[in-house]
């Protein structure tokens, strides 16, 4: 029979912490978070104070709330990178980089919406906001709207009512979330196999983005392309975009997308 390790009791009674406010996903309040964590507030305090100074939570000097801090989100960016899709693809978009000369992103559907995983620069690298970890607003950039167009709707509806991309870059809190337009937008995203960005949110980029769907059907990654408007050729026929969409297709492939097995 194997024996257990001998452990920390006191990390393991800090770490219903961390689990309560994983399962909220949403930034709480010492008492609240003490609460769902089964402990008293002045118990909670002092793990608190321990773990903001590490990393894994922060405190918004605002509002004093609680929520994931940097190292928590670097852990989970580097678990991300591990799932098969994320690996598959590494390559690839680095090599469609190379192919295109223009920046390339790799983003997820994460907890506050379309989060980047991966980027990956040109030689003349274009000054743009975004970085690993950035999250991309829903409706805003293209990212955004190739998950938006591609996810179900149910959760995209969801996601828009309660401003899960609140902190995503571009994200316009005055903006409709349903309607004629918005409708017309994804439609079109789904009629190209692609959504575009032509210099808004970010002034003087555009940008073009891809879904990567799995074995299920279902929108695994989105890759999107990006480069200043003077070089980057943002015509639905364009080089950059025919690029775009073979290497999404591509790595859709090899996650079993499109791939019937009949059975015997």
């Amino acid at each position: 029979m194997k024996r257990e390790s001998r452990g920390i009791q006191s990390i393991e009674v800090g770490g219903e912490l961390l689990r309560a406010l994983a399962r909220c996903g949403e930034p709480m309040m010492l008492r609240d978070l003490a609460r769902e964590a089964g402990m008293a507030p002045a118990k909670a305090h002092p793990y608190l104070a321990s773990f903001s100074r590490i990393g894994l939570i922060e405190q918004d000097e605002t509002t004093g709330r609680y929520e994931i801090g940097a190292l928590a989100l670097e852990l989970g960016l580097i678990s991300l990178r591990r799932l098969s899709g994320v690996r598959i693809a590494r390559p690839k978009i680095a090599a469609l980089a190379s192919q295109i000369g223009h920046a390339v992103s790799l983003a997820v559907w994460g907890t506050q919406g379309p989060t980047v995983v991966q980027l990956e620069e040109p030689a003349q690298p274009v000054h743009i906001v975004m970085r690993v970890g950035s999250v991309m607003a829903l409706l805003e950039t293209a990212t955004g709207r190739a998950f938006a167009a591609f996810l179900p709707e149910k959760t995209i509806a969801a996601a828009l009512e309660s401003g899960l991309d609140r902190h995503g870059v571009g994200y316009n809190p005055k903006r409709a979330v349903k309607g004629a337009k918005v409708a017309e937008m994804l439609t079109e995203v789904r009629k190209q196999g692609l959504a575009r960005a032509l210099g808004d949110p970010l002034p003087g980029v555009n940008a073009f983005s891809a879904p990567v769907f799995d074995h299920s059907g279902h929108v695994a990654l989105v890759i999107t392309a990006m480069g200043p408007e003077g070089t980057f050729d943002a015509r639905w026929d364009s080089p950059i975009a025919h690029a775009l969409r073979d290497c999404a297709g591509g790595i859709s492939k090899r996650l079993g997308h499109g791939i019937n097995v009949a059975a015997e």
